[in-house]
């Protein structure tokens, strides 16, 4: 495959996946003042963008307007949901000959109904759409790509980014003064599936490990890292007898394993700094799948992240 088409595949994956998660997480604020009007409002939107999000100039007396206006709307912003799925629609076209049809039309789409939502403030209108279109893009994906390298990249790609936006979200439940983990779990749509694990006990401590530790929900941090790992291998199956030649897999081995074989108390106990370590993992792991599958040289501005 040309990796030009493989670098658009990985970023169409990633791009989807932020505007997902980045509407989960501003759903997490929307939630939380819903639920306790009297909260300092100014401070919790300051930690999703300055804390959480890691955006630079962000004033203390922001507002969940403010939120809205540079995490949704924002079209130049390739962090924000706008600007993603503006990203994700041109690396769509870049590799418009490998997509499916189907696959094609619905990002194409949501682009353009995304465009006549209009911007004003972030409501679950706005926030439940791009859940909704972002698994469409993914089931019809799967369902319509052959589940070869093409079909890899890009799963690679929304494992990479959902294990970050997930360890991002796990983060707000864990600062001080943040949204309760009901809420945490309502926007990662974790509420149902976890009161059936736990048959219906629900605590700050489980809650926080289901999301962060737990195997077999789709969205958990480690479920999705042991995703990329697994895209990884079957991109590059494994001959070396020592080591790994492949950095990305190696990267994110290590801190799959840290957070799998660790006391899960010990994770918990630790649980903003060991989200820090996930998304530090997966930065890396990013530029070594950059320099290992894709063309080198200046990349382009619409294909560009702020993490």
């Amino acid at each position: 495959m040309l990796s030009r088409i493989a670098d658009s595949l990985f970023w169409i994956g990633r791009y989807i996946e932020r505007a997902d998660g980045t509407a989960r997480m501003v759903d997490v604020l929307r939630l939380s003042l819903i639920e306790d009007p009297g909260q300092d409002v100014n401070y919790t939107s300051w930690m999703l963008l300055g804390g959480i999000m890691g955006l630079d100039d962000v004033s203390p007396d922001v507002t969940y307007a403010d939120v809205a206006s540079r995490l949704v709307f924002d079209a130049d912003n390739p962090s924000a949901i706008s600007g993603s799925w503006l990203a994700a629609r041109e690396n769509a076209r870049r590799a418009r000959e490998t997509l499916s049809t189907e696959l094609w039309e619905v990002i194409n789409t949501s682009w353009h109904r995304w465009n006549g939502l209009g911007a004003q403030t972030a409501t679950q209108q706005h926030l439940g759409w791009v859940t909704e279109r972002a698994a469409l893009v993914a089931g019809i994906a799967d369902s319509t790509m052959s589940h070869d390298e093409a079909w890899d990249f890009l799963s690679l790609g929304r494992s990479l980014k959902r294990a970050d936006m997930t360890a991002r979200i796990v983060a707000t439940g864990a600062i001080d003064g943040g949204p309760n983990w009901g809420v945490v779990l309502a926007s990662c749509g974790a509420q149902q599936a976890m009161l059936r694990t736990m048959r219906g006990v629900i605590t700050d401590r489980t809650a926080a490990a289901f999301l962060s530790l737990d195997r077999r929900f789709p969205r958990s941090v480690l479920a999705s890292l042991r995703e990329a790992e697994d895209r990884l291998t079957t991109l590059s199956p494994d001959t070396d007898r020592v080591g790994f030649s492949d950095e990305a897999r190696r990267i994110l081995g290590q801190t799959r394993t840290q957070l799998e074989y660790a006391d899960p108390d010990d994770v918990l106990d630790d649980l903003p700094a060991m989200m820090g370590l996930v998304q530090e993992s997966v930065t890396q792991a990013s530029d070594a799948i950059g320099a290992r599958y894709f063309m080198s040289g200046p990349v382009q501005e619409w294909t560009g992240e702020i993490l």
